[in-house]
């Protein structure tokens, strides 16, 4: 005790006081994310009022635990003003007092579009890494699973047409990461409950709370289609983040686009349009966000390894180069153990991925400049292995001891039908 606390920590402290970036070393703080949420936005339930999310928030620092060796707490917060309005000013400042704490901070289950705010003020205003699942994640994950279906269709990103469903934070970050990673905008249109996103949409111009939605109305859908059907006819892919289905998306739409078709729907708990459906409709590749049905776009393949790695040289952001390496990252990945049209994506229960995506986007920020510490790709592999080796060991001991109750066989099939006949 006198070391670890009373007067041993007085070096401890002083030592952080003159270089506050030892605190990554001496403390827990450079393997540490805050996971923060005013859980306005709760996966399908919406508002769930700030202790309503940590059940996701909870699930979320597990995963990272488990798949990235990375420690997590889970933090929501009260983001309401006086007026009962949610403030995204309040989630910034929050964010901001308590950084100098954490290696990363990972944003979660905010409504848009406060989301859009949040993250961009955060991202320049803060010296850690601030990543937003639910846009940067589904983004990199769809990217990644869309690089592969192009190569199975021998299609090249810059020359498809490409038409999205659903414009909220998820689905125009996607189409964002894809014009980062070579998408021509020209070939792109997005479609809300409104419409097509085209500049004559003054609804969006005339609220700058949505500047991100208007960006992508000034660079995308040139021909100015307003009909999402019409939109489809000879496009080579569909990106759907929208009302859950089974009949959101019509089989009529698809049997309009082109030859070897890429149908990415991904509503939860039901898509769009069920993958057997959007098959016999003429979809040479189906993706949806279900864990039972083939090609699951899920972000858990995508943010322990993402944190991992920028905490592993301690990088001051999450730039977009190092979304769209963890994407090459994951795709790659695949591509080397094998792909077709039912298995374009790597699984949550393939351990090797993890350390992998670390390394790649470990170098990414180095190359971005953005970096605190430089190691070999090697180096960052090996330590981004041991770690995850040992969170997973640590499990293991934990459930063979009977410290943890295992869950019922039953439980998670009764969690499905629960949320299925919670849709209906």
């Amino acid at each position: 005790f006198n070391v670890w606390y009373t007067p041993g920590v007085s070096k401890i402290s002083t030592t952080i006081r003159d270089d506050n970036d030892t605190s990554f070393d001496l403390s827990n703080r450079g393997n540490l994310v805050a996971v923060v949420s005013d859980s306005t936005r709760v996966l399908g339930d919406g508002d769930c009022t700030p202790p309503g999310g940590l059940g996701v928030m909870e699930g979320k620092a597990f995963l990272m635990k488990y798949l990235g060796g990375v420690d997590a707490v889970a933090l929501c917060v009260d983001s309401k003003d006086e007026n009962g309005k949610n403030d995204p000013q309040k989630i910034i400042d929050f964010v901001k007092m308590c950084q100098h704490s954490f290696g990363a901070i990972n944003l979660e289950d905010i409504s848009q579009p406060n989301c859009y705010k949040v993250l961009d003020v955060l991202r320049e205003e803060c010296d850690i890494p601030v990543w937003h699942d639910d846009a940067q994640g589904t983004a990199c994950v769809t990217l990644a699973g869309l690089l592969n279906a192009l190569k199975l269709a021998d299609k090249k990103i810059g020359d498809v047409r490409i038409v999205h469903l659903g414009a909220g934070a998820s689905n125009t970050t996607i189409a964002r990461l894809i014009i980062a990673a070579g998408g021509d905008p020209k070939k792109i249109a997005l479609f809300d409950s409104k419409g097509g996103l085209t500049t004559d949409r003054e609804d969006i111009k005339a609220d700058k709370r949505f500047y991100r939605k208007w960006e992508l109305c000034e660079s995308t859908n040139p021909d100015k289609i307003t009909e999402f059907s019409e939109a489809c006819k000879n496009a080579d892919v569909m990106i759907t983040l929208s009302k859950p289905g089974p009949d959101t998306v019509k089989p009529e739409w698809i049997k309009t686009m082109a030859d070897k078709s890429i149908v990415f729907n991904c509503a939860n708990p039901i898509p769009e349009i069920y993958p057997y459906a959007a098959k016999e409709a003429g979809a040479f590749i189906v993706a949806t966000g279900r864990g039972d049905f083939p090609n699951q776009v899920n972000n858990s393949i995508g943010f322990p390894g993402i944190l991992k790695g920028a905490l592993l040289v301690r990088a001051r952001k999450v730039t977009d180069n190092m979304a769209i390496a963890a994407a090459h990252s994951l795709a790659d990945y695949a591509e080397k153990r094998g792909i077709n049209p039912e298995n374009i994506v790597p699984k949550m229960d393939e351990p090797g991925v993890f350390a992998v995506e670390a390394a790649d986007v470990a170098m990414q920020a180095i190359k971005d400049g953005v970096a605190r510490i430089e190691m070999t790709w090697d180096e960052a592999f090996q330590k981004a292995k041991a770690d995850i080796d040992y969170s997973r060991g640590m499990t293991k001991l934990i459930m063979d001891n009977d410290f943890i109750d295992t869950p019922p066989d039953d439980m998670l099939q009764e969690a499905i039908e629960w949320a299925i006949n919670k849709v209906k």
